[in-house]
């Protein structure tokens, strides 16, 4: 009867909390008025105490579907986290959205004995919600005996990527967790969270964890807002760095080295270079290291220079930009480490510089080490050099890899998609292929079938006396090594050849393949020349803009920044650029108003909103604003007071593209507008807005041509007589540059 009405009293706080009413709960805790992707199911499954594996990419809002079920639920979820840097960014998130300081805490290594007892002692309290263990305090017996003692809502395995040896951060630690679980004793369900795992590792994870049962949510792994490229690493990689980091004034981004040498070398580089930039190793005392995470969060510093260490422990949304000065050894590593950038939805531009030399280096650094681990290495690395090396979009390399089919033929932001290689048909080159792998017997790797194509006389190919046997020995020599690699790739993507990673990697045909060898149809593919040209510059492109009031939104993150440093919070923690971007549109001028701003919620508001609204009110009162919540339709306007705010806007280098749709105009006629005040004697500096978008040898020749050439400033002239090479729009562009500095 007692077991009866427990099980009715646990159906009737689920009915409470499903449907409409869990919604009300996010608004209420987080600030937010929807759930993204399946957040929500998620969320439902750990309600009802069902084991819950998540594959969500970074930024997807992993860290709501555990932090929400434990306000909800009874007792206490015990969160287990890999990192202590990361375990401190949750909890001060967590505790900024609630006004009950004990609400969630960390246990580790970093604490002294005393705080230990405050943390135990709020957790048997019931004030705790959320508490954040490492897996090596998890195992310890003072600490197995106290959970003995605790009411355990659920387990969250953060970062369960790590019990496996075939993820990226493979760490031997994790594999204790299920027992640990099992000798405290408490019926508990476990959510096992990842942002990277490919097939084989997510069965490895749930294997160890014991929820093969598990209810399963994958979300989709692409990052649209993710620009992808690679450049060749060559002598001038450091000035390259340099350069693009200047070209990104203002943005915060993170470098990425594999030596902590480097790490030291190259931010000291940056730094002699004008570039506000720290380090960030495992090698570092705590101290220090963690103080310039801190400054990085704090936006004290723009640039953080790190080993893979500081992958995990980064949850700052605005990062802009990261480049990986030397090629991850895996492509997880990789995905894990680009999948900090743009987590707010907005820009995110991902650089790799790629040698094969690195490869070579990576290569030597696993002699020594087991064979099996040996072998696991190697495959990996083998994967991210044909990423680097590949001709196909990235985006589609990256999502086949994680076990995700991307069907669009050209995703528009990615190197390979924006400068795409000549397309052939490949039709008799696949054909090659298959029939290669199967006289191979389907035993042999991808490195080997590559040989054998091309009749290159390895020791390996020549003990197996392939030189002899196979056929198709020779076939594709006219063809470079790089042409077949895009084959096989674009072939393993199209399903024809899969890759047995269980048995070293070796290469199969496909029922499908096989399909295709019986009746070969159309198989388009890049063809390259080992003579690499030099790549080209393709235009970087990003995550969308806002349209916002400019000046309001710049006000507001000075704000951000200064509340930050007497908080000692960083600044997304008090407010996120979304919900800035939100508060420059619609102007709240109230608490109450703001606590309905995206991201906000009560919590936040009543914490932080006073100035914010304080200062909105006189930005509103200054300008003769007409707020949409005083009026639905926004008045048009004053053609001064337009050109004014435009005027202003340029003076602090807002991107004109930007401009213009704050501004409701089209790039056309934000250019119109422009002309009238250059025309009218004022002179502006466009200089770092056309830097961007055009080369200084463009510039220069329409430059030349106004000042040496032309008779008049006409642009229909203009654009007869500087060719169809140029457009209207940089002819226009540079008129504006010429006539504002030779003229005003």
């Amino acid at each position: 009867m007692v077991l009866f009405a427990f099980q009715l009293k646990e159906t009737c706080i689920l009915m409470i909390i499903k449907g409409k009413e869990l919604s009300e709960h996010l608004k209420l805790h987080f600030g937010f008025d929807s759930f993204k992707g399946n957040q929500e199911a998620i969320i439902t499954s750990v309600l009802e105490q069902k084991d819950t594996f998540v594959l969500m990419p970074t930024g997807g809002g992993k860290s709501l579907c555990y932090q929400l079920p434990s306000l909800l639920m009874d007792g206490t979820a015990v969160v287990i986290s890999p990192l202590i840097a990361l375990m401190k960014n949750q909890v001060d998130a967590m505790r900024s959205f609630s006004t009950e300081e004990g609400v969630a805490h960390f246990m580790n290594s970093s604490l002294t004995k005393q705080a230990i007892e405050n943390v135990k002692s709020d957790v048997l309290s019931g004030k705790t919600k959320l508490l954040y263990v490492a897996p090596e305090s998890l195992t310890k017996e003072e600490n197995v005996a106290f959970f003995k003692q605790v009411k355990i809502s659920f387990y969250a395995i953060d970062e369960a990527h790590c019990i496996s040896e075939w993820g990226h951060d493979f760490r031997p630690e994790y594999r204790r967790i299920r027992p640990i679980i099992t000798s405290i004793g408490q019926k508990a369900s476990i959510i096992a969270l990842t942002a990277t795992a490919t097939p084989k590792v997510q069965h490895d994870i749930q294997k160890n964890l014991g929820m093969t049962e598990a209810c399963v949510f994958k979300s989709s792994f692409n990052r649209p807002n993710l620009y992808y490229e690679v450049r060749p690493k060559t002598d001038n990689v450091e000035k390259d760095i340099i350069k693009y980091i200047k070209s990104q004034e203002g943005k915060s981004g993170i470098i990425y080295c594999l030596s902590r040498k480097k790490v030291e070398e190259l931010a000291e580089m940056l730094r002699v270079n004008g570039i506000n930039a720290l380090a960030y190793h495992a090698g570092m005392d705590s101290s220090t290291r963690s103080g310039n995470q801190d400054s990085f969060l704090l936006e004290k510093v723009e640039v953080i220079v790190a080993t893979i260490a500081f992958g995990m422990g980064i949850d700052k949304p605005d990062v802009r930009y990261v480049i990986h000065y030397d090629i991850p050894k895996s492509l997880e590593g990789y995905y894990q480490e680009t999948g900090r950038a743009g987590r707010d939805g907005g820009e995110g531009q991902c650089i790799a510089f790629y040698s094969n030399k690195d490869l070579q280096k990576l290569e030597k650094f696993m002699q020594g080490k087991p064979l099996a681990e040996q072998e696991i290495g190697k495959q990996l690395l083998q994967e991210t050099a044909g990423y680097a090396e590949s001709s196909v979009c990235r985006r589609k390399v990256l999502l086949h890899y994680f076990g995700e089919e991307y069907k669009e033929c050209n995703c528009g932001n990615c190197d390979n998609c924006l400068n795409p290689k000549k397309q052939v048909e490949g039709k008799e080159l696949l054909c090659t292929v298959l029939e290669t792998i199967i006289a191979l017997k389907e035993k042999f790797k991808t490195e080997h079938v590559i040989d054998v194509v091309m009749g290159n006389e390895t020791s390996d190919v020549k003990s197996y006396g392939h030189d002899e046997e196979i056929e198709t020995f020779g076939e594709g020599k006219d063809e470079s090594e790089r042409t077949w690699q895009n084959v096989i790739q674009q072939a393993m993507i199209s399903g024809y050849i899969s890759k047995d990673i269980e048995n070293y990697g070796v290469l199969k045909v496909t029922k499908a393949g096989k399909d295709f060898l019986n009746k070969p149809k159309s198989f388009i593919v890049a063809k390259e020349s080992e003579e690499d040209e030099e790549v080209e510059e393709v235009q970087i492109k990003g995550g969308g803009s806002c349209a916002v009031d400019p000046e309001l939104f710049a006000i507001l993150k000075d704000l951000r920044k200064k509340l930050s440093k007497k908080l000692e919070l960083p600044p997304f923690v008090i407010f996120q650029d979304p919900s800035l971007e939100a508060m420059a549109t619609t102007y709240p001028v109230t608490i109450e108003e703001l606590q309905n701003i995206p991201g906000v919620g009560a919590g936040k508001a009543k914490k932080f909103g006073e100035e914010f609204v304080k200062v909105i009110r006189t930005h509103v009162q200054e300008n003769e604003i007409v707020r949409p919540e005083d009026m639905r339709v926004r008045s048009v306007a004053n053609k001064s007071k337009l050109k004014v705010s435009i005027v202003q806007a340029i003076d602090r280098k807002v991107e004109l593209d930007v401009l213009a749709e704050s501004k409701g105009l089209d790039f056309s006629e934000l250019l119109d507008e422009i002309e009238a005040i250059v025309y009218s004697g004022t002179k502006i500096n466009i200089n770092y807005f056309l830097v961007q978008i055009m080369d200084d040898d463009r510039i220069d020749d329409i430059f030349s041509y106004f000042k040496d050439e032309a008779e008049s400033d006409d642009i229909e002239t203009a654009i007869n007589e500087l060719g169809s090479d140029y457009t209207e729009e940089e002819i226009r562009l540079v008129r504006i540059k010429f006539l504002s500095e030779m003229g005003n």
